[in-house]
């Protein structure tokens, strides 16, 4: 957990929320694959801790599936709570093993909010393991967004959602609304 701290610690420094993971081979020492938050560097939304550590350790592994030649699993250790998307793609790497430090109340997919990991109508599952360092990651998270709330007037990339979506204060910008 401590080299997933390290790259959340990275992204932080980076400008972006301080999530980080790396992927360790089934023999629990050697390391495939890690990652930090890229979403704002990359304009990915797709390009979260565990994304960019899974991407890296299939490149390593030359596979997809995280598994070794005898077909055990990997680990995958992050310092926030995965969201559904990465709940799944976590699953579909075919990762065995999930470590976690700090509960994400809002958009955690592994218990908090959802419970992928472990739906009974999926195909694959993975051991959950959590609170690993959570006092210290949540800490993280939390000075990160007390800090990002202050520089929020002046820094264009911490606007609110809202701002940012719905363009205010842009003549050229429209309230899109659903049909229904």
């Amino acid at each position: 957990m401590r080299l997933a701290i390290a790259e959340a610690q990275a992204a932080e420094a980076a400008g972006e929320v301080p999530v980080g993971a790396i992927v360790l081979a089934p023999d629990g020492e050697t390391l495939l694959g890690c990652g930090q938050n890229r979403v704002l560097r990359d304009s990915d939304p797709t390009a979260h801790a565990e994304i960019v550590a899974m991407r890296q350790a299939g490149k390593t592994l030359a596979n997809y599936r995280l598994l070794s030649p005898e077909g055990a699993g990997c680990t995958l250790y992050v310092t926030l709570e995965p969201c559904a998307m990465c709940a799944s793609a976590i699953l579909h790497a075919r990762i065995t093993r999930l470590v976690y430090a700090a509960d994400d109340p809002k958009a955690g997919a592994c218990g908090s909010v959802l419970s992928v990991m472990n739906h009974p109508q999926l195909n694959h599952r993975a051991e959950v393991c959590t609170g690993v360092l959570a006092d210290e990651c949540s800490q993280m998270l939390s000075n990160f967004f007390v800090a990002r709330r202050k520089k929020r007037p002046t820094d264009p990339h911490l606007m609110d959602l809202e701002e940012t979506l719905l363009g205010e204060g842009d003549s050229n910008s429209k309230k899109v609304t659903p049909k229904g």
